[in-house]
């Protein structure tokens, strides 16, 4: 390889799917891969971050992994190309990017098009949310290890016909999900976001063949949060909906309702979902999404004996509402293809600033 390959860094690749995808570029770029995230929370981890990254002029990330600051994106003078999945990224300050002449470009998952409608992230973070859903109130995880402990059923799964499935976010996802909710298992749908509407809720309805009236709208948050026996976050994490779930709006959950977030961890406040958690306020919770990733290994969330002794079940995944195989693989075939536009100096379809 020739010693002026374009060094290429490869951020939170958990999988190792990346490198093929670069393969066919390795006579002009030279790719390293980190797999562990640095989180530039403090000042040590952010120079920590700023030493690894600093020989690179291109990187190659994964949505809202590894952050990096306007801090961390001023201190890398060799950046000139910033690769990201999906086709935004809230980890990445896009205004100090376009400062210091740092091109961004998302992936939109097409791959190399041999599917001509491929799943996308969205159908995804779907069939993960409902996986959620279902492992909680049929006691998947807790079933499973029961038997391979030598035990047998403990108790009753619960039963979602009828129950009120509460969408704190009502957008396409939201929409998704409610969809199913109603026509799977003959749930009650009950929406709340700011803005929304009982016209434009009943024209969701009707985008999915369900009547008008199928999905209604929440007076409220507060009714919502109330009236849940599930209640599923589809959110858009912003400065105004930070912490849209407060210890307010958790004391008013029903003591037999299961939370359920699929979207981004700080639209809870944690500190006080674990008080209600540990003190088995309500029936239990299933998180996707953390307010730290990937979680330090003393985290409450995977030190705590949950399901015991009081406490609320706890079911959780590494954020795997997006980590599907398919659409993994389309994102770094869509991030190779812009690498190699760059490369040929050419203009970028998906660029983002």
């Amino acid at each position: 390889m020739a010693s002026s390959a374009i060094k290429v860094a490869v951020l939170d690749d958990y999988q190792g799917i990346a490198a093929a995808k670069f393969k066919h570029l390795e006579h002009k770029i030279s790719v390293e891969v980190f797999q562990d995230t640095i989180n530039p929370r403090s000042n040590e981890e952010k120079e920590r971050l700023v030493l690894l990254l600093k020989p690179f002029t291109v990187i190659s990330t994964m949505r809202e992994r590894t952050p990096l600051p306007k801090g961390v994106i001023q201190s890398l003078p060799n950046l000139k190309l910033l690769l990201t999945t999906g086709m935004k990224n809230s980890a990445i300050d896009l205004d100090a990017c376009t400062q210091h002449e740092i091109i961004v470009a998302g992936a939109r998952g097409l791959g190399k098009g041999d599917e001509k409608t491929p799943p996308t992230s969205i159908d995804s973070t779907l069939q993960h949310c409902w996986a959620l859903i279902l492992g909680l109130a049929r006691n998947i995880a807790r079933d499973d290890a029961a038997v391979k402990n030598g035990l047998w059923e403990i108790s009753p799964a619960i039963g979602l016909k009828g129950k009120t499935l509460g969408l704190l976010g009502f957008g396409n996802l939201g929409a998704r999900v409610a969809s199913v909710g109603a026509y799977a298992f003959g749930m009650e749908i009950l929406a709340w976001s700011s803005n929304l509407t009982q016209e434009m809720v009943d024209r969701k309805a009707e985008s999915f063949n369900l009547p008008r009236g199928t999905f209604q709208v929440a007076k409220s948050k507060a009714a919502l949060v109330a009236e849940a026996d599930v209640l599923s976050i589809h959110y858009v994490l912003s400065d105004r909906s930070r912490n849209i779930l407060g210890e307010d709006e958790l004391s008013l959950m029903k003591s037999t309702a299961f939370l359920v977030n699929t979207s981004r961890g700080p639209l809870v406040n944690e500190k006080a979902l674990l008080s209600k958690l540990n003190a088995g306020k309500i029936k239990g919770a299933a998180l996707d999404v953390y307010n730290e990733e990937p979680l330090p290994m003393d985290s409450p969330w995977r030190c705590t004996k949950w399901g015991a002794d009081g406490r609320s079940t706890v079911l959780l995944s590494p954020h795997m509402g997006y980590v599907e195989e398919g659409v993994m693989n389309r994102w770094y075939e869509d991030t190779a293809t812009n690498l190699e536009l760059w490369l040929d100096g050419k203009e970028l379809p998906t660029k983002l600033n």
